[in-house]
């Protein structure tokens, strides 16, 4: 009797431990179900979300102008083919939004020294935006095929400009003198085709391509001939850049005056011999040889023998040019460079 008292409690303990058991892993179930479903409704709340912003994010196309001129000739925009072909450089000008914000950080550096070289020469202002399309304002651009400069001189036409080129010198770096043989080349190609965009087009493609294909076409309008690729895009490439530069906020860009590349106040310095050192004659003026060479990127020496005393006008920047201005109750930068003090 005893015995089957003792197994009857043995089997109720292990019924109720079974029950605990299958109990607690029920609940175990059931809460980790809860917390499975909240984040899956919270991952799915968050995915909902994405895709929400996502849809309210949306690009747009750009606007082209009624009216667009170069060098003040009208752009036929009423033709299909004139007006996508500049749709298809302005979308690219204005969605390269960290080339496009570094070209209007550049501008005012660069037109204040291009600008009044146009003028004296007559040549259009618009051409400063060609400058632009060729080198992207670096001072030392280099092509594959050997352009070099702002103007992108290969190295016959250069000579042919009248610039000095050998190994101490190389005048397509001077942007002063590399401007004023860039407006000997476009009043050239203007006294043959009276066009100035056929003289943008010829800067490209050079005169004698430009010619063949005026000849073979039977015109001398260039939104009319069927030219290579580079040359067919590169009027429009200069439009685009102008239409940009010149109304930043309609294509969505902001860039203040603030926050613009300075022009840097230099002075002149007349060398008529010769120099052994251009890092003793960086700290004779002042200045360290990077500087010395930044404002001065025709010299392509250590040195300048200039064995005929030739001049040569050498930039040297004014003292403190490298300083910005801090204001003393934001700390903040302010407009402009600090002139005096330590370089």
């Amino acid at each position: 009797m005893k015995n089957k008292a003792k197994d009857l409690f043995f089997k109720n303990i292990n019924l109720i431990r079974t029950t605990v058991f299958v109990g607690i892993v029920a609940l175990c179930v059931i809460i980790g179900g809860l917390f499975f479903n909240s984040q899956s409704d919270r991952k799915q709340e968050q995915l909902d979300n994405i895709a929400s912003s996502r849809q309210s994010i949306y690009f747009s196309p750009v606007q082209i102008p009624d009216k667009l001129d170069f060098a003040g000739e009208a752009v036929p925009l009423h033709n299909f083919d004139t007006r996508e072909s500049l749709d298809r450089e302005l979308l690219s000008c204005a969605n390269f939004h960290s080339q496009t914000i570094l070209f209007l950080k550049k501008l005012p550096r660069y037109f204040k020294i291009i600008e009044p070289i146009l003028k004296k020469n007559n040549i259009p202002d618009d051409f400063k935006y060609l400058a632009l399309a060729e080198s992207s304002f670096l001072d030392k651009a280099i092509s594959p095929a050997g352009a070099i400069g702002i103007w992108q001189f290969m190295k016959s036409a250069a000579l042919g400009c009248g610039l000095e080129i050998n190994a101490e010198v190389d005048e397509r770096f001077n942007i002063e003198k590399s401007t004023q043989a860039a407006c000997i080349y476009l009043n050239n190609s203007y006294r043959t085709y009276h066009n100035w965009t056929l003289v943008a087009a010829s800067y490209n493609a050079g005169m004698n391509g430009i010619e063949r294909q005026v000849e073979l076409q039977d015109s001398r309008n260039y939104y009319d001939l069927l030219l290579n690729e580079e040359t067919a895009r590169y009027i429009f490439r200069i439009l685009a850049l102008k239409l940009v530069m010149n109304n930043p906020d309609k294509y969505g860009f902001r860039v203040d005056d603030k926050d613009k590349y300075p022009i840097i106040p230099i002075k002149e310095i007349k060398v008529t011999g010769s120099i052994t050192s251009m890092t003793e004659f960086a700290h004779a003026h002042d200045v360290n040889y990077k500087i010395l060479k930044y404002l001065n990127p025709w010299l392509r020496q250590t040195y300048l023998k200039n064995p005929f005393n030739k001049t040569y006008i050498l930039k040297i920047p004014e003292p403190g040019f490298r300083k910005f201005k801090i204001d003393d109750q934001t700390g903040s930068q302010k407009e402009g460079l600090i002139i005096g003090g330590e370089n």
